[in-house]
C-alpha cells in the first residue's frame, strides 16, 4: 500500500467523521509510520483487519473531500 501524503491532511479535517478505530489506524500508519503488524498489535486486531480499516477510512476521507 503506497502512502498518500494527502491523507494526513484529510484526516485533520474529516477525522471526527470516522470511527475511532479507523482514526487510530490512519494516525498510526500515516503519522507515526508504524507497520501493519505494529498497528495490529496496538489495536488488538489482525494485519488484514488493519489493512481493511485503512482502506475503508481512506475511501471515506476521499468521499468526504468530494
Amino acid at each position: 500500500m503506497a502512502k498518500n501524503l494527502e491523507i494526513p491532511f484529510l484526516l485533520d479535517f474529516y477525522g471526527e467523521m470516522l470511527t475511532e478505530k479507523q482514526r487510530n489506524c490512519l494516525a498510526y500508519y500515516y503519522e507515526e509510520d508504524l507497520s501493519l503488524s505494529e498497528i495490529a498489535e496496538n489495536e488488538g486486531i489482525t494485519r488484514q483487519g488493519v489493512n481493511d480499516q485503512i482502506k475503508r477510512a481512506v475511501k471515506s476521507l476521499n468521499a468526504f473531500e468530494e
